[in-house]
């Protein structure tokens, strides 16, 4: 650095945002003046800039020892332990401010510090102490009635701000939460778009976009302009709407979109959010990524739960258990339904009959909320109050949604046990609020399909879901085509089934000519599942002999998916074979060969099983072994060991 001309280099840095080079500059002349006032007061800006409010904490309490006659650095002290989460602290160092002139900023930054101690009442009674004409009461009275959930109310609040204090992004955030929170995405959507756009207008160096667009850039930091345009929290905002719309390529999008940093510099809603938002891709990292979040002191409240939630999902009973275990604290903080519903999940591991008692018990807590709310709508709608009617018909469709998934894991001990009849029975107790929700009827078709003796009463509930979605008959779940064709031949409607088998065809075929390398699996799916249907009635020539042709081509149709149904029908025809059940031609063992010889050949590189993503077994552990080739040889060897060839 030239002579001369150091005051000029730290402050140009930090003019550009560029703490971390000022901190690099300024700790030579801390080291050198321990007591320099210019060096701490600089230092704790950058640090608290940075958002390391733990150093920042330890600059300003310096210098209130070295400084004591300055009021404002007990004030930025106060601020820096009440950012780190040190709430008693902080609230413990406001109290040593004297000043008269700094009471405003004080009762401001107390009614922060017990607004994030959850202590609402606290904080509006330091709030209503401001002034009334203050913009800044409004945002806080506004923020303070979206924890009480009255977003409309805090939605007028910040709009009154917004209009007093002029744009500003934080504002326009706030209102768009709100929306969220009302489910009006529009709304929320349109003023996140204001905040992107006036971003990227404002702002050219925070490379919004860049990482989706593939190019390579450099982290931006956490800097105090990132901060004041509120990208980052609109961004999140919006994939967490576009998620919830299952728009989840969009929702992946917006997080690829925000502008880029590294991932230590990840603030924790946007790793609660990557995390969450690939967790199917990358499912692994998303648990590592949840855990880490739930050590962290600012752990989004969310996260708990949908760490849970992803346990159970993916069959980790153990681990939810050990964390609810270790977290007693957050439990206490979690909606109690969803408490009770994952404890009961857990208990269902060991005694299922207790589980489905305490299901029950969830289950008619839940059914007499929905006639609550039937009731309020109908009463609504006597009195033409349409406002009314929205806000009671959303609230029946958010307790609906509590209630579906305490309903299937009800159905589900009984699913497990092969009982059909019972979970038929159980689900015809919820039809009263359930016959309009889309996974119920899916779920109601499945029943009555695997019951084998009710394909028409299955059609008529895979029939709507099917048509539905006709014009983009591939968005439609591959067995949900297979069981309604199943369905059609059982009841001897084939030509409803080859009519369904033809559209499925003819929507590859458009596919395929729009993108050649993509592998579609459905008509091949379709016909593995008639395929299978035949074998499981001892047609294994049909079964088999349809079971191949849905393979060709190999190099397309040969997946993870599509070979779990093949092997099995090649295990049941070797089973019977061993047993002397049944016999078939030489032509369709050779054909059986034949095929196995191609699996082996295409099936190089298609595993026949993902691993699990906390599995301790090392994938490199089942090299070789976890293939199709390995299997399709194995099961070649078998085959032509039965057959005596």
């Amino acid at each position: 650095m030239q002579e001369g001309q150091y005051t000029q280099t730290v402050y140009g840095y930090i003019k550009q945002g560029q703490y971390v080079e000022a901190i690099d500059c300024l700790l030579p002349e801390y080291e050198a003046n321990t007591t320099s006032r210019a060096a701490l007061s600089l230092l704790g800006y950058c640090y608290y800039q940075l958002g390391d409010y733990d150093s920042a904490a330890d600059c300003y309490g310096q210098l209130i020892q070295l400084f004591p006659e300055h009021e404002q650095y007990k004030i930025y002290y106060a601020q820096s332990l009440q950012k780190g989460c040190q709430y008693e602290a902080a609230m413990k160092a406001s109290f040593t401010v004297d000043s008269p002139a700094m009471k405003e900023k004080v009762v401001k930054l107390q009614a922060a510090i017990k607004y994030d101690e959850d202590d609402l009442q606290g904080a509006k009674s330091m709030v209503e102490q401001c002034a009334s004409d203050d913009p800044d009461t409004e945002n806080n009275l506004g923020c303070l009635l979206v924890k009480e959930k009255r977003y409309s109310e805090a939605s007028k609040k910040f709009s009154s701000a917004l209009n007093v204090k002029g744009y500003q992004a934080h504002l326009s955030y706030n209102i768009a939460l709100c929306h969220y929170y009302m489910k009006q995405y529009a709304l929320a959507l349109k003023h996140i778009a204001d905040i992107i756009e006036k971003g990227i207008r404002e702002h050219p160096e925070l490379s919004v976009g860049m990482q989706t667009e593939g190019i390579d850039v450099r982290s931006v930091g956490n800097s105090a302009t990132l901060h004041e345009t509120a990208l980052v929290e609109a961004f999140n905002l919006k994939a967490a709407i576009e998620y919830q719309l299952k728009n989840f390529e969009g929702a992946q999008e917006a997080l690829t979109d925000m502008p880029p940093r590294s991932e230590e510099e990840l603030d924790c809603v946007t790793l609660h959010n990557q995390a969450l938002m690939n967790m199917d891709a990358a499912p692994t990292v998303g648990f590592e990524k949840l855990q880490f979040l739930l050590q962290q002191t600012e752990c989004p409240p969310e996260t708990f739960g949908n760490l849970l939630l992803l346990y159970v999902k993916h069959q980790y009973y153990g681990q939810a258990a050990d964390v609810m275990a270790e977290n007693t604290h957050l439990t206490f903080k979690m909606d109690p339904y969803l408490y009770e519903y994952l404890d009961a999940i857990i208990v269902q591991q060991s005694s299922p009959e207790e589980a489905f008692r305490r299901f029950e018990d969830i289950a008619n807590r839940h059914t007499l909320n929905l006639r609550k709310i039937t009731k309020q709508v109908q009463e609504c709608r006597v009195n033409n109050d349409e406002d009314a009617v929205k806000k009671a018909v959303n609230e029946y469709d958010e307790a609906l949604e509590k209630y579906i998934p305490v309903l299937m894991a009800q159905t589900k001990i009984y699913w497990d046990k092969s009982n059909y009849n019972m979970v038929e029975s159980i689900f015809r107790k919820s039809v009263e609020f359930c016959n309009e929700h889309d996974a119920w009827k899916l779920n109601v078709a499945h029943v009555l399909f695997m019951q084998e003796s009710k394909y028409k009463e299955a059609i008529g509930f895979y029939e709507p879901i099917v048509k539905k979605h006709y014009d983009n008959i591939l968005s439609v779940s591959a067995i949900v085509l297979a069981n309604l064709c199943v369905s059609y031949i059982m009841t001897s409607q084939n030509e409803e089934a080859e009519e369904l088998m033809r559209k499925i065809e003819k929507e590859e075929e458009q596919m395929s000519y729009e993108d050649p390398e993509r592998k579609i699996y459905h008509l091949c799916i379709v016909n593995l599942v008639i395929g299978t249907l035949y074998c499981a009635k001892g047609n294994f020539e049909f079964g088999i002999t349809r079971v191949i042709k849905s393979m060709e081509p190999y190099s397309k149709k040969l997946g993870m998916d599509t070979w779990h149904y093949a092997k099995r029908c090649f295990l049941g025809l070797i089973e019977n074979l061993a047993k002397h059940m049944i016999m078939v031609r030489d032509v369709v063992v050779q054909d059986c060969v034949q095929f196995l010889e191609h699996a082996e050949l295409y099936g190089k590189q298609v595993p026949c099983r993902i691993q699990p993503p906390l599995s301790t077994t090392a994938m490199h552990e089942l090299q070789g072994k976890n293939t199709v080739t390995f299997e399709a040889r194995l099961l070649k060897a078998l085959l032509i060991q039965v057959c005596d060839l």
